[in-house]
């Protein structure tokens, strides 16, 4: 993992040369030796072009690609979209961490649990303890599932916060409503890492 990083912060420049990257991340905890990054296009056509022009970039290929390749287990990808009623955001300074949250709702997509989802996601963004960054549903990958990105200052203060919340009655009926469209969740904490644009 030390080695991945490394070369990731030394090469990464070839890669984002190509197309814009939102963020990446390691995490710290919910998983252990991964990486999370996160990419924007305009459009399929447009993320066909770039994988397209990846694919023939010797640099990229020679300098990261080839040698990074030994170090990998495993990939997984998915194309999602940020949903209607959220803005990407940034957090208010650098130094904290992120929260990565997948939620497997119920098959049905938005139509079915996407007020009450919504709404739940609001209740916790007016406790004011913690800043919502994204939130992102799956266009290809495991259909109905919604990721979330949460900003913090530390994990301690994320854990304060989500200790109060529990104890908002608005929190609470919230979330109540939003659970009955729920399969499952998990979490990650991440860490971003020099090359991330979101710090």
């Amino acid at each position: 993992m030390k080695e991945f990083v490394e070369m990731v912060n030394k090469y990464f420049h070839l890669r984002t040369a190509h197309s814009e990257l939102v963020g990446f991340w390691s995490a710290e905890l919910g998983a252990m030796n991964k990486v999370v990054h996160v990419w924007k296009y305009d459009n399929f056509a447009h993320r066909t072009a770039v994988r397209h022009a990846l694919a023939n970039d010797k640099d990229w290929q020679g300098k990261f690609i080839s040698p990074a390749l030994p170090l990998i287990e495993k990939q997984h990808n998915e194309v999602a979209y940020l949903v209607p009623w959220c803005q990407l955001g940034k957090p208010p300074k650098e130094g904290g961490v992120y929260e990565w949250v997948t939620f497997q709702m119920k098959p049905g997509g938005p139509a079915l649990w996407g007020e009450a989802f919504q709404a739940a996601i609001n209740a916790h963004i007016n406790t004011g303890y913690t800043k919502l960054i994204g939130v992102f549903h799956t266009e290809y990958g495991l259909l109905n599932t919604v990721h979330v990105i949460w900003w913090n200052e530390s994990p301690d203060h994320r854990a304060a916060g989500r200790h109060s919340a529990h104890e908002d009655a608005r929190v609470v009926a919230a979330v109540r409503d939003s659970v009955r469209f729920l399969d499952s969740q998990q979490n990650m904490l991440l860490i971003p890492l020099q090359c991330s644009p979101l710090k």
